[in-house]
């Protein structure tokens, strides 16, 4: 299946909720007295959002970005103040229909290319309707 967007959210900044942040390096091996190291607090959204207003979450479904780590159901924070640059993973409408993919963008030509072999490009013409509605900045799922 294509990768797609799911459904589109706004983020809620009016909260604020401080995770503790811990300076130290974590080894895969045996755990540390981590408390020790505790450094700051840390709020995601400072980290994951750099434009507020500009900003929004969609959900994706589908499999054609998992060769940029996008899996079915991971949650991606979109920008859109950000401009499409040739590389860049965007959330474009494509004939009316939301989709995830990396934009190619080389002299006037515009290409939507998935992250996986089994599925094809999709060079963008003058008869499609076609807008970039942000640009991914992060994707968030769980392991």
């Amino acid at each position: 299946m294509n990768t797609k967007v799911q459904t589109v959210y706004m983020p809620d900044l009016s909260t604020k909720y401080r995770q503790s942040l811990f300076d130290a390096r974590v080894p895969a091996g045996f755990p540390s007295p981590a408390a020790d190291y505790e450094e700051d607090k840390l709020d995601l959204n400072e980290h994951l959002i750099k434009h507020p207003a500009a900003t929004f979450f969609v959900r994706a479904i589908g499999d054609s970005m998992i060769g940029a780590g996008i899996h079915c159901g991971d949650l991606l924070v979109v920008d859109r103040s950000l401009e499409a640059r040739d590389k860049s993973v965007v959330i474009a409408v494509v004939d009316g229909e939301l989709t995830v993919k990396r934009i190619r963008i080389k002299k006037k030509k515009i290409t939507l290319e998935p992250e996986n072999k089994s599925y094809c490009a999709q060079e963008i013409n003058e008869n499609m309707e076609f807008e970039v509605w942000g640009v991914v900045t992060s994707v968030i799922h769980k392991l």
